[in-house]
């Protein structure tokens, strides 16, 4: 018998969706025929380039703005077919008959609902919703037509139960993150803190580099030591991340775009990042404690609400609330990262996108 043929959906709007679709597909590669598509990106390359780019700039520079458009489509009935996502739907469409998948993974919340008219025409498979947010998530994930819904932790299925999707639909499989964790030592609780590796993950927004690495490195009584990932930033920040290089030498690490986050995460004391599914999950799989200085209201929320009430991390998004965190962090000999650092050996799940996937292969003929 052939391979199972699996179509994971996902879209560009934030690097959650494609994360866990990418680390989904690595962990289905060996039993099944995985197909990764963006049917927004199909449909309307021009268009969704230019929208991918807008939000950027939009969650970055005025998250406000960025907040009503988010609650809006908490409110919006997306079982009616909507204009603006027709060439979206006609581009998934081709995908369904072309493909033939025996089952439709999504990781983008809007894709089910287009998935459910289509197979008012054509055979129905089963349909599985990767959900990338925390503990808050939007009306748009909880009234989707799907089978299945895979979550990050128990409290975010509690969540999606309270809003009315049936508790034997939901699965705790964690966020899908890179299978490379599962090998990765993370940094010991009783290791020495001397220096204090953080690793820090810059917004574009380029005067708050300079004042987030100064916090860290002006940290008293402690040697401290930063990583900075400057990733698709790298031209728009080297510039002023350079001036606290030269300023304190071998203390500052300058990357640009990286395939070893994972890697990263396992070899340093601490994370400064924003508030992304990825990110707070990709840290809590390395079960490095996390600093946010930044974060997209609605979506992001919920993932800082996580952090706190797993008690791993907390959000600091002005320098001198920075320099405060880590200093309460290193006090008495580090006595409160140590705690973060017991408990995110508790709620790690570093194999989270093989469960997911051994999940979504169960619900499959066996070849």
């Amino acid at each position: 018998m052939a391979n199972p043929r699996i179509l994971i959906l996902t879209a560009g709007f934030g690097d959650g969706h494609n994360s866990a679709a990418k680390h989904l597909a690595e962990a289905l590669e060996s039993d099944a025929d995985a197909c990764v598509a963006d049917p927004c990106d199909l449909g309307s390359p021009r268009i969704n380039r230019f929208v991918s780019r807008a939000y950027r700039e939009i969650t970055t520079y005025t998250p406000r703005v960025w907040k009503w458009i988010y609650d809006s489509t908490d409110r919006q009935d997306f079982t009616k077919p909507l204009p603006f996502l027709k060439k979206t739907e006609d581009a998934l469409g081709k995908l369904l008959k072309e493909f033939r998948p025996d089952l439709v993974v999504s990781t983008y919340p809007f894709y089910p609902y287009l998935l459910d008219r289509h197979f008012e025409t054509l055979p129905r498979v089963p349909i599985i919703t990767v959900v990338t947010d925390s503990m808050k998530v939007n009306a748009a994930w909880t009234r989707s037509p799907s089978d299945h819904f895979l979550v990050t932790d128990p409290h975010t299925a509690s969540s999606l139960e309270e809003n009315g999707v049936s508790g034997e639909k939901i699965i705790v499989t964690g966020f899908p993150v890179s299978s490379r964790f599962e090998a990765l030592p993370p940094v010991n609780q009783s290791t020495s803190i001397n220096p204090f590796r953080v690793l820090f993950f810059p917004t574009a927004r380029s005067p708050h580099v300079k004042s987030i690495m100064r916090s860290v490195l002006e940290t008293p009584d402690l040697p401290t030591e930063i990583t900075v990932v400057l990733g698709r930033n790298v031209r728009r920040l080297y510039r002023r991340a350079q001036e606290l290089k030269q300023e304190f030498h071998d203390r500052v690490k300058l990357k640009g775009w990286t395939k070893r986050v994972p890697e990263l995460l396992s070899s340093h004391h601490l994370v400064i990042g924003k508030a992304g599914g990825a990110t707070v999950h990709e840290s809590i799989a390395a079960q490095c404690p996390m600093l946010v200085h930044h974060i997209v209201p609605g979506q992001e929320e919920g993932n800082i609400d996580l952090l706190e009430k797993l008690g791993i991390g907390s959000l600091a998004t002005e320098a001198n609330e920075i320099k405060s965190a880590i200093a309460c962090l290193l006090a008495d000999d580090a006595a409160l990262w140590r705690a973060q650092k017991e408990r995110l050996a508790i709620h790690a799940r570093p194999a989270a996108s093989q469960d997911a996937a051994e999940f979504i292969l169960s619900l499959l003929p066996k070849k």
